[in-house]
């Protein structure tokens, strides 16, 4: 069953079926239950971005048939497949039909936009951008005008905004239609002609930080709309209180009109999907001028996904508020909304999903929500109680055939996304021919991620990693813990340590620290659930299958029954983050003793979200303090450390002098004394550029061993077909003075102190004791002084 592997998808005109990528085949599905059809099964080729053609005759999508993925058309109804393009190397991403089925726009990975001409049989190229972050193409959007005439994308300029464009297939010519001073994105045209819709970063309200003087300007996009002609009034233009007041013949017209319309929708709603051939009015754009006419629509801003339009309806995805809930693990979800142009309303037509795509016939829309898929009406309360029967998704595989063509993609996404077009001056022909060569002797899908690993290895690069795949998972259980220490005494185990964290942290703590918990470092653990513990195994195995459990424990001051006591405790599945946390506070206080209470401690375990949280959390829980140990050992990276050295750098400006309680100085939240940092081979990655930015900005001195030394990054690239994937490098970093620097060579310490394994198995920290001794040294050196105040002035007779 490949239902869980469903990664695009796209719904027919007339919404009664669907048209699914599942596991490299395309599928057609109906909306209700009946025969789902698979359309491309051909063992060892992958077909992706399934797109249903505007007259429901024809699907296009990317096949690798040929040995790169290139546009093909296929009947909707089965039938012989047909390559369109040759373009040869490079990845490319959804197909874009126009209304009138003659043209499909896509985009590759090196942001060349280009359209293909059924008519001419020719591939016209339309624009390129600038591929800013390789995981964003997928969601990467153009839009036809209801003549087929005019494409609308928008493009990254210079000033990091984005601006909307407009490509004229009649004249070739392109013309930049916003100026980017706000950033402008997801155009799309209205299926009468009259507007432009986008979304448009113009909401300037800002939110305070609680723990430090700083704010974020969030929820800040609009939906915004342009009449394509200076003649077409705004769609929020002001309404005289006497309109829609017309007489018995007008609407006895409108009648008549309303009527014939919906005989024509009627006839689009054949089983067969073809739409009837309509006479569709040329659209005529007006470029002059065209910023000046956008109008914010009503709407209130905030965090919008995909625009479609239907004629009177401006469809879209409004996403929680930014600070309303907590960041979402998964896709995030929100509401599919529409905009009622003549009503000048807004309404909900579901709840939770993730997305969606209109129908060509602009009454049905194919809505996700996690794995479910549906297909629902524009109309508002609409529910998720007719999905589609994806778990009818079955396929016959064969593995060779899959993993060959899982190795292809592997080798193709190296050659097409590496930052380094000549891969590092690597023979990569010869290395698919090395490596691919063994594929014969995989026996498992563990076998070919070992292969997988291998090729890319060849690359010499950091952050190249594979993983995931169809491989067989074994059950586990998880053992329960108590975040306590054990020694075998007197033929019982004996509680010799409880982790202990700083009272101030709730994040996790001790089972056997809870309140009314009445058990102490130096009792004996007797038994588990009533289950005595068999001190011939360790400790934990007690506790097997029972984390995040309520359990018995049996207690006793002596290792004997009697006068035991029992106690029941909740079990943690993790100890990690209690032991940590007791770690850093260990080394706190060490350093709070060791200077007098002079110098403060920060621990970053991450340049991610969690050591960016650690950092806030503790540098102002820091402040006062005269100087500053940063220890970044054993720091897993995350994002580009810049916002890190802003705060740790913040120079104080000036003081302000009050009347009564201490003088503040400003800004409040900053440590202008000595810093240093301490630094390990653990460190990596973000890790890496953390101490290299500290040493840069002249923070102070490292101490320790050198880091990692991986600084290729990585910004996404496509998946591989059964659910697994390989990370691409694309970005490399290299200096002010135009040399490559820290990948493969990692930061050296100022101050090299190894981490002796005797001494800390004393509970000596020989890098932390290095690192007290010279802060204390700039301390005394280069201490910051704070100015006493000055004599108030005599500004009598001014």
């Amino acid at each position: 069953n490949v239902s869980e592997l469903i990664t695009n998808y796209d719904v027919s005109p007339s919404g009664k079926r669907a048209v699914l990528e599942a596991r490299g085949d395309v599928y057609t599905v109906p909306a209700e239950h009946g025969f789902t059809r698979n359309l491309t099964r051909t063992s060892g080729v992958a077909e992706r971005f399934p797109a249903w053609s505007p007259d429901g005759e024809q699907i296009a999508f990317l096949s690798d048939r040929s040995g790169e993925y290139e546009l093909t058309l296929k009947p909707a109804k089965g039938g012989e497949e047909k390559t369109l393009t040759s373009l040869g190397p490079g990845f490319r991403y959804r197909p874009w039909w126009s209304p009138d089925s003659q043209k499909i726009a896509f985009v590759d990975q090196a942001m060349h936009i280009r359209y293909y001409d059924l008519k001419t049989s020719k591939v016209e190229e339309v624009d390129r951008g600038k591929a800013l972050f390789q995981g964003a193409l997928q969601q990467f959007t153009v839009s036809w005008s209801a003549d087929s005439r005019w494409l609308a994308y928008d493009l990254t300029l210079d000033n990091l905004k984005n601006a909307i464009f407009l490509f004229d297939t009649a004249t070739g010519e392109h013309h930049q239609v916003t100026s980017g001073y706000y950033s402008a994105t997801s155009a799309v045209f209205d299926p009468v002609g009259d507007y432009l819709f986008f979304l448009w970063d113009r909401a300037l309200t800002p939110s305070y930080s609680d723990f430090q003087s700083s704010w974020i300007y969030a929820n800040s996009t609009y939906l915004a709309a342009v009449s394509l002609r200076a003649d077409v009034p705004s769609p929020v233009a002001p309404r005289n209180d006497s309109e829609g007041e017309d007489s018995e013949d007008d609407d006895a017209e409108e009648d008549d009109a309303e009527d014939e319309q919906q005989d024509t929708k009627k006839g689009n709603k054949g089983d067969d999907d073809q739409q009837d051939d309509k006479a569709v009015e040329p659209v005529d754009i007006d470029i002059d001028g065209f910023e000046g006419r956008i109008q914010l629509l009503p709407p209130t801003p905030g965090n919008f996904g995909r625009l479609a339009a239907v004629e009177g309806k401006l469809l879209y995805l409004r996403f929680p508020r930014t600070g309303a809930q907590a960041r979402p693990l998964g896709p995030r979800s929100g509401s599919l909304d529409y905009f009622d142009l003549e009503e000048r309303e807004e309404e909900t037509v579901i709840d939770e999903v993730n997305d969606f795509r209109l129908a060509a016939g602009g009454e049905k829309i194919l809505v996700r929500r996690r794995r479910q898929l549906a297909i629902v009406d524009i109309a508002p309360d609409q529910k998720l109680d007719k999905e589609l029967a994806t778990s009818e998704l079955e396929t016959l595989l064969d593995p060779a055939a899959e993993w060959r063509q899982i190795f292809n993609d592997a080798w193709r996404f190296e050659r097409d996304y590496f930052y380094d077009p000549n891969l590092h001056g690597v023979d990569w022909p010869e290395m698919r021919r090395r490596y691919g060569s063994l594929l014969e002797q995989a026996v498992t899908r563990w076998d070919v991620n070992f292969l997988l690993g291998e090729l890319i290895g060849e690359l010499n690069a950091s952050h190249a990693y594979r993983g995931g795949g169809d491989q067989q998972q074994e059950a586990r259980r998880q053992g329960g813990l108590l975040g306590a220490d054990y020694s075998l005494e007197n033929g019982a185990y004996r509680i010799v340590d409880i982790v202990d964290v700083p009272a101030w942290e709730t994040e996790v703590r001790s089972p056997l620290r809870m309140p009314g918990i009445n058990v102490d470092e130096g009792d004996y653990l007797l038994a588990v659930n009533g289950i005595p513990i068999d001190t011939a195994k360790d400790p934990w195995a007690a506790f097997d299958g029972l984390a995040e459990q309520t359990v018995m424990l049996t207690v006793n001051d002596r290792p004997t029954s009697d006068g035991a006591r029992e106690v029941l405790v909740e079990t943690l599945s993790d100890e990690s983050r209690l032991r940590n946390l007791a770690w850093i506070e260990a080394n706190r206080r060490r350093i709070d003793e060791a200077t007098g209470g002079r110098v403060g401690y920060i621990y970053l375990p991450s340049t991610g979200l969690d050591g960016q949280s650690e950092l806030v959390r503790q540098f102002t829980g820091e402040l006062g303090r005269e100087a500053l140990i940063v220890d970044e050992r054993f720091n897993s990276g995350g994002q580009i450390p810049d916002r890190f050295i802003e705060l740790l750098n913040r120079p104080v400006t000036n003081y302000w002098a009050v009347r009564d309680g201490t003088d503040w100085q400003w800004p409040q939240y900053s440590n202008p004394g000595p810093k240093v940092m301490l630094i390990n081979g653990w460190s990596g990655s973000g890790g890496d550029l953390l101490p290299h930015y500290f040493k840069s900005a002249g923070l102070g001195p490292l101490i320790g061993e050198t880091t990692w030394g991986g600084l290729i990054g990585i910004s996404g690239n496509p998946g591989l077909i059964d659910g697994g994937g390989v990370t691409v490098p694309t970005f490399a970093v290299y200096s002010r003075e135009g040399e490559w620097i820290i990948e493969g060579k990692g930061v050296k310490p100022d101050i090299e102190v190894i981490a002796d394994p005797s001494a800390l198995a004393k509970g000596v920290d020989p890098q932390l004791e290095r690192a007290i001794k010279e802060v204390m040294r700039l301390l005394e050196k280069t201490p910051h002084v704070r100015p006493a105040r000055p004599a108030y002035e005599d500004r009598s007779g001014v």
